[in-house]
Parts: structure tokens; C-alpha cells; sequence
């Protein structure tokens, strides 16, 4: 059994920066890919980046790659999402998530967050 824990959400404005955490209690963090994920109201959630248990891939959206970077530490069974340049569009509800590979689909992720909520001002 994996929990996950986002944090580090909140208000920003527009080309500002923050930093999520994903802290994840279990035994097999070690060996899980790990994804993020938003949803934003009326649309459904949508892949942001996701990175495979060794650290030696990552996969991003079109929509934040270049200002979002995903990263990981096994040590300390936490994935990060460092997220600069913000915009407005960027406001949604993120989610972590673990599975067995680094997939963009949130069907090959069994293990989800509660969600931190990111809002970007214009």
C-alpha cells in the first residue's frame, strides 16, 4: 500500500514559482514511477509529468515543459515539481501519483494523492 502526501501549493502570480512535494509513505516508492497530474474545474485531469523510479526518465506536457521540472528523491520517498513562469492557465488542483511505469495516461497510476490546489493571478 503507497499514501501520498502534495504540499506546497497556493497563490502565486503570473510568471511566479513554486515548489510541489509528494511525500509517499510505503515500500515501494523506490521502484514506482512517479506522475503528476491536474485538474482544473469543468475539465478533466490531464498529465503534467511524470518520472520513472531511477530518475533516468522524465516526460512532459506540451503545455509546461521548459517551466516545469519533475524531480525525485528515493532517500527521502519524495518527488517534487519545481514549476516557474506561471500563468494563469497553469490554476488547477495537481495530483500525484505512483505506478509501475512512466506513462503520460492516469490509468496506469494506482496510487493518488488528495490534491493541492495551485492558483495563478493574473
Amino acid at each position: 500500500q503507497v499514501q501520498l502526501v502534495e504540499s506546497g501549493g497556493g497563490l502565486v502570480q503570473a510568471g511566479g514559482s513554486l515548489r510541489l512535494s509528494c511525500a509517499a509513505s510505503g515500500r515501494i516508492f523506490g521502484s514506482s514511477a512517479m506522475g503528476w497530474f491536474r485538474q482544473s474545474p469543468g475539465k478533466e485531469r490531464e498529465f503534467v509529468a511524470t518520472i520513472s523510479w531511477s530518475a533516468t526518465s522524465t516526460y512532459y506536457a506540451d503545455s509546461v515543459k521548459g517551466r516545469f521540472t519533475i524531480s525525485r528523491e528515493n532517500a527521502k520517498n519524495t518527488v517534487y515539481l519545481q514549476m516557474n513562469s506561471l500563468k494563469p492557465e497553469d490554476t488547477a488542483v495537481y495530483y500525484c501519483a505512483a505506478g509501475p511505469n512512466p506513462v503520460i495516461v492516469s490509468t496506469g497510476y494506482g496510487y493518488w494523492g488528495q490534491g493541492t490546489q495551485v492558483t495563478v493571478s493574473s
